[in-house]
């Protein structure tokens, strides 16, 4: 067990849309230490959402990301030899985290036959979020609906 908690890095942030967030978006989309490549992507998908109407495509990233966050999970916790799913509220960074992973996985499993770049599949999975549909969506309401029906074992949370 560690002596103190981890100390977390300090975070660039982005020079064109100044959110630690979009930085956060750009590392996970990053393959290779292709930064640059990456970064470019994420514009587009941003210029997308202003040619879709969006007046700050800054803005509806960050309230997609608010309907995609998280409150609870399932945490594996083994007690007399079972192991019980314990529903846990998310703590704060983790939350941020777990969004972002869902938005780029979901926006990665479009067909590429319907969005012929990434950047139009980023952008219609932030649309889609904002509308409160969509994988990434979908994901976080099945792991809501997990910790609720393992509500009962909420007792053994530790």
């Amino acid at each position: 067990m560690r002596s103190r908690p981890a100390s977390s890095r300090p975070k660039t942030i982005d020079p064109i849309y100044p959110h630690p967030l979009v930085t956060q978006l750009i590392n996970n989309l990053m393959h290779d230490g292709k930064k640059t490549v990456a970064a470019k992507q994420v514009y587009a998908a941003f210029a997308l959402l202003k040619a879709q109407g969006q007046a700050d495509p800054l803005a509806a990233f960050l309230s997609a990301m608010e309907n995609l966050r998280p409150q609870m999970e399932v945490r594996a916790r083994r007690i007399g030899g079972a192991a019980y799913q314990v529903p846990s509220p998310v703590r704060g960074p983790r939350k941020d985290s777990l969004a972002l992973r869902w938005l780029v996985a979901a926006a990665r499993d479009r067909a590429s036959s319907q969005y012929h770049t990434f950047a139009e599949k980023l952008a219609a999975e932030i649309t889609d979020i904002l509308a409160s549909a969509g994988a990434a969506y979908k994901k976080k309401l099945d792991m809501h609906r997990m910790a609720e029906a393992n509500k009962a074992f909420a007792h053994f949370r530790w």
